[in-house]
C-alpha cells in the first residue's frame, strides 16, 4: 500500500508505456503487487475488482517472470478491502511476501554535464541537473521502488524524481538535488524499507 501518492510519484506512474490505465492522481492512495508466475497477476486483478469495480487500475503488465499490478482509488480502506480479497482468493497472508533486500546505494554529488546528459536520455520523469547531487537506491523485489520514491518525495520534496525502474529483477530509484535533501530521502528510505514485514529471502 503507498499512502498519499506525492504529485512527482503519481505524474510518474502514468508515464510508463506499461501504464495504459488510469492515471493516478497526487493524494490518491495505491495497492501495488508482484507476483510470479507472471500470469497469475490476472486472477489477482479479478480478485481486486471484483471486491471493488469502482477502483481503477493504472499499470496491468506481464513480462518474463513477474505480473505487476497497480490500482488507486481515494479511499484506502477500500483498497485495503481489495488486497486482502487478493490474499484470501489465493490462499495467502500479507506476512508471506519477500520483505525488501537493499542492493545498493549511493549519493553522488555535483554530477558532471555529461553524466547528466547520459541519465536524462534514460528517464522517465523529470531530468537531473549538473552539479545536483544524484541518489541512486537499488533493492529486490523491484516493486518496492515505488514505495522508495514516494516515501522518500514526502520528506524531501524538493528533489527531482528522476526515475523509477518497478517491474524486472531488481527495482532502482533516481532521485537528485540538495545534499541535505537527499541525505534526509535517504534516511527515510532505508527506515520504511526495514519496516515492512514479510519473509526473508532464500
Amino acid at each position: 500500500m503507498l499512502e498519499n501518492l506525492q504529485p512527482q510519484f503519481a505524474a510518474y506512474l502514468g508515464t510508463p508505456t506499461r501504464a495504459r490505465g488510469y492515471p493516478a492522481l497526487a493524494g490518491q492512495h495505491s495497492l501495488i503487487l508482484e507476483v510470479a508466475p507472471g500470469l497469475m497477476i490476472e486472477r489477482v486483478i479479478d480478485l481486486a475488482l471484483k471486491q471493488d469495480p469502482e477502483l481503477e487500475p493504472g499499470i496491468l503488465f506481464v513480462e518474463r517472470q513477474f505480473g505487476v499490478l497497480e490500482i488507486h482509488g481515494d479511499d484506502g480502506a477500500r483498497l485495503e478491502r481489495a488486497g486482502q480479497a487478493i490474499l484470501s482468493g489465493l490462499g495467502l497472508l500479507a506476512e508471506q511476501q519477500l520483505r525488501p533486500r537493499v542492493l545498493y546505494t549511493d549519493k553522488i554529488e555535483n554530477i558532471a554535464d555529461q553524466h547528466a546528459i547520459i541519465i536524462n536520455r534514460n528517464r522517465q520523469a523529470s531530468m537531473a541537473l549538473p552539479g545536483e547531487t544524484l541518489l541512486v537506491f537499488e533493492m529486490v523485489p523491484a516493486l518496492f521502488a515505488t514505495l522508495a520514491a514516494n516515501e522518500a518525495e514526502k520528506v524531501s520534496p524538493g528533489l527531482t524524481l528522476v526515475d523509477v525502474q518497478m517491474i524486472g529483477a531488481a527495482g532502482r530509484v533516481y532521485m537528485s538535488g540538495k545534499p541535505d535533501d537527499v541525505d534526509r530521502a535517504l534516511l527515510h528510505i532505508e527506515t520504511v524499507l526495514s519496516h515492512v514485514k514479510g519473509r526473508d529471502h532464500s
